[in-house]
């Protein structure tokens, strides 16, 4: 797997609004992809705040990257919860969003998302997810 697989495959399996949001894979190891969700005015609230929409969005997609990373290929999957807590607000800069599989087995998948400043490095949202492998 590489960055430009990861990054290809925004297009190729989400949806033009999703495409939208401006996501770039800034890394991935065996476990995990990182994806950069730049800091706009769409994407935000009073103050500079980004939106939790975008953020949920966002950590989705970034699971869903490194679901294809981990199975090395694209799988069909669908979302069959996602659980999230937010700990602070994320103002004028951009989200670092990084998604690890814990655990994929033949039917179910398991992980976490960890989303922070890309500048101050700081935890503004953690997930837990659950994907039904199709």
């Amino acid at each position: 797997m590489d960055i430009e697989t990861l990054q290809g495959a925004l297009p190729e399996y989400f949806a033009p609004w999703v495409q939208a949001l401006g996501l770039r894979v800034e890394g991935f190891d065996a476990d995990s992809v990182t994806l950069r969700l730049p800091q706009s005015d769409q994407l935000s609230r009073v103050g500079g705040m980004l939106c939790g929409q975008a953020m949920m969005a966002a950590a989705d997609t970034a699971m869903v990257l490194a679901l294809i990373n981990h199975a090395g290929a694209f799988r069909p999957c669908t979302t069959v919860q996602m659980n999230s807590s937010f700990l602070k607000p994320l103002s004028n800069q951009d989200a670092l969003v990084q998604a690890r599989v814990l655990r994929a087995g033949k039917s179910l998948a398991f992980g976490e998302i960890d989303i922070r400043g890309a500048t101050d490095g700081k935890s503004v949202c953690r997930a837990t997810t659950t994907y039904a492998l199709l």
